[in-house]
């Protein structure tokens, strides 16, 4: 499968097949032959030349200047990580860079204590590949993904046991992917061989890497089938560690009281 050597373009044209020309202020009568605007549209709204537009789509133009950026994205509609992505998509020359001093798998030693104190909650250390590199016991009890050794993405496309573990499985895949593309917009070095993979391994991860949609959760709240447990209703919080390493700490918590509190706390009793 081959990769898409024009995110840029890409991007752009999928961001402009979701806008209804209508509510653009784009006045046609005839029977459109294409979804949302078309490329002389968005670039009469964002004041450029068709031609021009035409480059940028097409791969020909790929570093647009920060204000024709601008006024893609005010006509795009974007929302901050979307826009963010345009950016890093447009001027890579700004993603941070990765001096290879620092492996990408090495969780730092005040970490792993943290997680070792952090019996009682679901919390793991992911790369931007989506590994899991560290985490507590409660978290590989709670979700067979959440334990070093696994990848999340891989598991919720490949492995027989994600639709069971996900009882809401097409909106948890359609996230993962978001936020995926979201990380490799600024570390495609790490992302681009992984990707590729995926595509020819799935079709639904293909289809939906496609789509082009861009989107991070920080927070959030999943449900998950868990052996022994039934489904519970968690919430999440992600923290994004300082460093050249690209990991993020997810933890998992269920509202004090709840039902899936009580659950929780016995399924940590058993981690122990």
């Amino acid at each position: 499968m081959a990769r898409d050597d024009n995110q840029l373009g890409s991007f752009l044209r999928s961001r402009r097949e979701k806008i209804d020309a209508a509510s653009a202020g784009i006045a046609d009568n005839t029977r459109r032959r294409v979804k949302g605007l078309r490329r002389e549209e968005l670039a009469l709204l964002a004041g450029l030349s068709p031609s021009y537009y035409t480059r940028i789509e097409q791969g020909r133009d790929r570093h647009p200047s920060r204000e024709i950026l601008e006024a893609l994205a005010r006509v795009l509609r974007l929302d901050d990580v979307e826009r963010a992505h345009l950016w890093s998509l447009a001027m890579p020359s700004l993603a941070p860079a990765d001096d290879g001093t620092v492996s990408a798998h090495t969780v730092r030693p005040g970490v792993l204590h943290l997680l070792e104190r952090w019996s009682d909650l679901p919390a793991f250390v992911v790369g931007p590949s989506r590994d899991v590199l560290a985490g507590t016991a409660l978290a590989a009890r709670v979700n067979p993904a959440w334990s070093p050794g696994h990848n999340l993405i891989e598991f919720a496309f490949l492995d027989p046991r994600a639709q069971t573990v996900y009882p809401d499985w097409d909106e948890i895949t359609l996230q993962a992917v978001a936020g995926l593309r979201a990380t490799a917009a600024t570390r495609r070095a790490d992302l681009d061989d992984f990707v590729a993979n995926l595509r020819e391994r799935s079709e639904t991860f293909r289809a939906l890497w496609d789509s082009h949609d861009v989107y991070e959760r920080v927070v959030g709240e999943k449900r998950l089938r868990v052996d022994g447990a039934g489904v519970l209703r968690l919430s999440f919080e992600t923290f994004a560690l300082p460093g050249p390493e690209g990991h993020v700490l997810y933890v998992y918590f269920a509202r004090p009281g709840s039902t899936d509190d009580e659950a929780l706390r016995d399924l940590a009793r058993d981690a122990c």
